[in-house]
């Protein structure tokens, strides 16, 4: 059997392979209710698990249902201050880096959403905002 080094590519036939092997690490909440009732339909009747032991668990629950709602909500939240944050740089002067690391200098004439994440259009082509090196002041109006 290969096993691989640090540093080694994994064969890309191979590569499927062993993802689907790897076990997840995260347990989802149905992940958590599955388990509470293998529990509870395979405890000893004689010997049931004990209220205490049955409310840790349901906070436990409790927690981890809430913990995964803030954090849909932080990434939503997150999401609409990066859309704000493009929708301020419209009609600015922008530098920005290119992929190539030369850079570009124009005015955002727009901002479109590709996947969720804010793109501003500067002469014509995409950029995102982690692209953005220097932003200028607005020109005067006349």
């Amino acid at each position: 059997m290969y096993t691989p080094n640090v540093g080694d590519k994994i064969p890309s036939a191979g590569a499927e392979e062993v993802a689907s092997r790897v076990p997840t690490k995260v347990l989802k909440q149905e992940d958590f209710l599955k388990l509470l009732v293998t529990q509870l339909t395979t405890q000893d009747p004689l010997n049931p698990t004990g209220d205490i032991d049955f409310m840790t668990q349901m906070t436990q629950f409790s927690s981890l249902d809430q913990a995964q709602r803030m954090a849909k909500e932080m990434s939503a939240l997150r999401a609409e201050g990066s859309v704000g944050q493009a929708n301020a740089l419209l009609g600015r002067t922008v530098t920005l880096k290119n992929e190539d690391g030369t850079m570009a200098v124009g005015q955002v004439s727009s901002v479109k959403l590709q996947d969720g994440e804010p793109l501003i259009l500067v002469n014509g082509r995409a950029y995102q905002l982690g692209q953005v090196m220097n932003i200028m002041p607005a020109p005067l109006p006349k």
